[in-house]
């Protein structure tokens, strides 16, 4: 590994998880300087970012630009997606890079573009940096990301199934399948229960319940929010191996 002072160091490789496409790498060097950590949640459509990398070998390079979209998903990039979109240019090379916010805080790790030719064409997205903690924390415990797992098959909360099902939320994930023997049928989950909050934070969709549960500790319990025939209730569940 090669610093901007152009110092070189073995790195030990601590643990990677495929699925985010995140590694954890340890070197032995003094005095550096650790960037601080920001909150991703708290980043809006507009708020500018800059992007750090070493486009196509050329050395160490910043680029700018504005968070373009939020939460992108189904772009088959990775197995658990939440990107933030970004119009700062990222091109080959970039991946592994900071995307910071103009405090100098870490808001993402630059993962991927989407262009014809392989260039950037404005579209570029970052592994949000709570989901990199998330995975960070997990291999540096246990060298592995240990997944979570509730047990359900969930579909999007459409504008059409809200409206079949007469509730008003703007955003969760509908679950169609209970699988036997798993932690929501042993919390008394249902088919047609409606998940909008994790924790008292909102559910978006189906990949945002996925991706939420899937980087929860297994052992861990987190309290759902759902609505069942039109009325809120609160129901406790225990996280068991999805492995």
């Amino acid at each position: 590994m090669t610093l901007k002072d152009n110092h070189q160091y073995k790195a030990k490789l601590v643990g990677t998880d495929p699925e985010t496409d995140i590694a954890v790498l340890q070197i032995d060097a003094k005095n550096l300087t650790a960037l601080e950590i920001g909150d991703s949640d708290k980043l809006q459509v507009g708020d500018f970012v800059i992007a750090i990398g070493n486009p196509f070998g050329l050395g160490q390079t910043v680029t700018s630009g504005i968070v373009s979209a939020l939460g992108r998903t189904g772009l088959h990039i990775e197995n658990y997606e939440n990107f933030i979109q970004t119009d700062a240019s990222i091109n080959p090379g970039n991946s592994g890079g900071a995307l910071i916010n103009l405090r100098g805080e870490l808001m993402g790790i630059n993962t991927a573009i989407v262009g014809p030719s392989g260039g950037n064409v404005g579209i570029g997205f970052a592994v949000p940096v709570n989901m990199a903690k998330s995975v960070m924390q997990q291999l540096i415990a246990h060298g592995e990301v240990k997944r979570g797992r509730l047990g359900v098959e969930a579909q999007d909360l459409t504008p059409d199934i809200a409206e079949a099902l007469r509730i008003d939320v703007p955003g969760g994930a509908v679950i169609s399948r209970v699988e036997a023997g798993s932690p929501a049928r042993k919390a008394d989950l249902r088919p047609g229960d409606v998940i909008i909050a994790i924790d008292d934070a909102p559910v978006l969709n189906s990949s945002d319940l996925r991706n939420r549960v899937g980087l929860t500790p297994v052992g861990q319990s987190i309290r759902l929010t759902i609505l069942r025939n039109g009325s809120r209730q609160t129901i406790d569940v225990k996280i068991e191996s999805a492995g």
